[in-house]
């Protein structure tokens, strides 16, 4: 049984990443799978709370070997030359309890998918449930929430998605 927790945009943000990783710790979870735009706060975004993309390095550097990541529209080479792990593939795949998870940031094509995969995006800042032959999940942004939804992320646990708040309190859920 794998627990996964599952986020995105930091856009730099040293605050919120901090933050993020009380909860990887609170939550006990395996792996950290994050779906890009990790350092830069991006041309359209204002800059987050604590923004210091140096320091959100040096702190996700410390679990580097729990940490699988796509890279996000933001995430450029030089960030790849500073993240202690790889940022260097726009999809990614994790096979868990009989689930494949597809990641990506969500800028680029939906890929090739399969009736009861599961596609992981983050992009808009918002979070989603989007039922269809696949199911759509987006954590919304760990930095920089839009629409009025919270700072969070999803805790994947026994072929369930639960949607909480980066202090974790849980409002929403799926069964994959």
């Amino acid at each position: 049984m794998s627990k996964f927790l599952i986020a995105s945009d930091i856009h730099g943000s040293a605050e919120y990443c901090k933050q993020l990783l009380s909860a990887f710790e609170r939550e006990k979870a395996e792996k950290l799978l994050l779906l890009g735009d990790i350092l830069y706060h991006g041309p359209r975004n204002p800059l987050p709370a604590g923004y210091s993309p140096k320091e959100v390095g040096e702190m996700l550097g410390a679990i580097k070997e729990k940490i699988i990541c796509v890279r996000g529209n933001c995430d450029s080479e030089v960030d790849q030359m500073v993240l202690p792990f790889p940022v260097t593939c726009d999809y990614a795949a994790v096979y868990a309890d009989g689930i494949t998870m597809y990641l990506s940031h969500g800028h680029r094509q939906v890929p090739p998918l399969l009736k009861g995969d599961v596609y992981l995006t983050g992009h808009t800042h918002v979070p989603l449930i989007e039922k269809g032959e696949f199911l759509h999940l987006n954590p919304g942004s760990v930095s920089l929430p839009k629409e009025g939804s919270a700072h969070g992320y999803i805790l994947y646990e026994n072929k369930t998605f639960y949607f909480k708040t980066l202090d974790g309190k849980t409002y929403d859920e799926i069964k994959a």
